[in-house]
């Protein structure tokens, strides 16, 4: 007689769950539409400060981590009454990580997923194919090719090095509306 621990028999749910709604464990509902993956939501998830219904970014700088090797003194040198050295100073070898710089938590605004609707991405691929870093097509398709190209320009103006589009990038770019204060842009004023 075969015995299955817990985790196959769990693994086995998880199987037969798949099979019978075509969905997975845990997992969240397929109708809801998935955001942007690396945006969150300010309100939840943004860096401390974050103006409600923003939408952020985030790539993480790793920390920076030095091997320091010393020599230590045990023992030091015995001299004697006269001047004369006995013996000389022990030491011990020493090696210990040390930080240089820690982790951080690099975060960016980006335009929220309902902002980007296929013709603002077909207008950031057109701005991309202009500056030379996109040579696709414009399919309105916030595809792998456009996100190498946004990377890449990122990257060379100086912004996130990341796959998501930060709203200065798009602002720079022309793609999304540049606020100023005191300027209203409903078009009835």
């Amino acid at each position: 007689m075969q015995y299955f621990s817990r985790s196959h028999l769990v693994q086995f749910a998880c199987a037969f769950t798949v099979l019978v709604s075509l969905g997975g464990c845990n997992t969240p509902s397929q109708d809801a539409e998935a955001p942007e993956p690396g945006v969150r939501e300010a309100t939840t998830k943004g860096p401390a400060g974050a103006a409600p219904g923003s939408c952020w970014g985030r790539t993480v700088s790793p920390a920076v981590i030095e091997t320091v090797t010393e020599q230590v003194q045990v023992q030091p040198a015995q001299i004697s009454s006269t001047g004369e050295i006995q013996s000389l100073p022990i030491y011990r070898t020493e090696t210990r990580q040390k930080i240089v710089s820690p982790r951080v938590d690099n975060w960016f605004e980006t335009p929220c997923t309902s902002a980007l609707t296929p013709d603002v991405i077909a207008t950031l691929q057109r701005a991309l194919e202009a500056r030379g870093f996109y040579g696709g097509a414009i399919n309105s398709e916030l595809d792998d090719a456009t996100r190498r190209a946004m990377r890449a320009y990122q990257i060379s103006t100086g912004g996130p090095d990341s796959p998501v589009l930060a709203l200065a990038t798009a602002r720079s770019l022309g793609v999304i509306a540049v606020d100023i204060p005191g300027v209203s842009r409903d078009s009835s004023g």
